[in-house]
């Protein structure tokens, strides 16, 4: 299971979210886990049966209104009745001031406290896109990645094919390179797969027989991007007279990436075979498909269907007139 630590969260959001913190640690008994958001409103009237504790916790007007209306022995008591779960972080939100035995208790049972001084709804919409990209689905292929056309293609294929090759002359061509060698990806919400280069690497490549080059310092800013939508994956292969070939494109191929379908481009390769052209027109092929709604080989093979029935009526008509 993948976690995530307070002090990791303070550390990288403190500027954006304006963090503060109020208790004497960050340190949590129990980690981040998960992405959502809870508001412990019930909990502190005294309905804990739906309280989720492994939730970071936010306290805002509402919560500290209602303390407001308590006595001070009704408030230690709703404050002991949420520190009977252990939680990762208790966030208040609005700059309000937090109730000091609500401190008191962070300390006692190591729940940080943080506060900021951003309204509610915002605040959570920030930090929910944080805590999804921190525990979003991820995995690295061995590829590269290509902004072609403003289509995202993924090259891959067994070492030494030429992968890095195309990718380098489509940079040539005007294209801009994401990543190569070592592609991450990463699964976001609505099946969306994002594609990013190695922190390390960043835009460098290795060309066998060259080296490595700097594709920016060579080719300018705009030859790369950070990170694309990974659309497409091209997969190179040496010729085989066994292996079945796409000829027309009424069945597409279909790739599975972090459990996103992906369409899927065999292309064999073969001395002379001008790699970089097909993988532009593969990528604007799509973008017919994709914002056209039109498909090539299914326009072709209705139309080739509707002039065989044409012609099938037309043998009936001359067949049946004897006159």
């Amino acid at each position: 299971m993948q976690t995530l630590s307070v002090a990791r969260l303070f550390e990288d959001q403190r500027q954006e979210l304006q963090l503060e913190q109020l208790t004497e640690s960050l340190a949590s008994r129990r980690e981040i886990t998960v992405s959502d958001i809870h508001r412990p409103g019930m909990a502190l009237m005294g309905f804990v049966e739906n309280f989720l504790p492994e939730r970071i916790q936010i306290i805002a007007q509402t919560e500290l209104t209602y303390l407001a209306t308590l006595a001070p022995s009704g408030v230690r008591e709703a404050i002991d009745r949420l520190f009977q779960f252990s939680m990762p972080l208790i966030v208040v939100c609005k700059g309000l001031e937090a109730p000091p035995c609500l401190i008191e208790r962070a300390n006692q049972c190591k729940v940080p406290v943080l506060r900021t001084p951003l309204s509610t709804t915002p605040f959570i919409h920030s930090l929910t896109l944080y805590l999804d990209h921190m525990f979003a689905p991820q995995t690295t292929a061995h590829g590269s990645l290509v902004d072609v056309y403003g289509c995202g293609l993924l090259f891959t294929g067994r070492s030494a094919i030429g992968k890095s090759e195309t990718a380098l002359d489509l940079v040539e061509r005007g294209h801009r390179l994401v990543a190569d060698d070592v592609v991450t990806i990463t699964r976001r919400h609505g099946d969306v797969l994002i594609g990013t280069g190695n922190q390390l690497l960043r835009h460098h490549m290795e060309i066998r027989g060259l080296g490595i080059i700097d594709v920016q310092a060579i080719f300018g800013i705009r030859a790369i991007r950070l990170q694309k939508r990974v659309e497409l994956e091209v997969r190179l292969a040496e010729w085989s007279d066994d292996a079945e070939y796409e000829r027309v494109g009424l069945d597409e191929r279909k790739t599975e990436i972090l459990g996103v379908q992906v369409p899927l481009v065999l292309v064999p390769i073969t001395p002379g075979k001008n790699i970089t052209v097909i993988a532009e027109v593969i990528a604007l092929n799509y973008l017919v498909k994709v914002t056209g709604g039109y498909s090539p080989a299914e326009r072709l093979n209705q139309h080739l269907m509707e002039l065989m029935k044409r012609k099938s009526a037309a043998r009936t008509w001359v067949r049946e007139d004897t006159e």
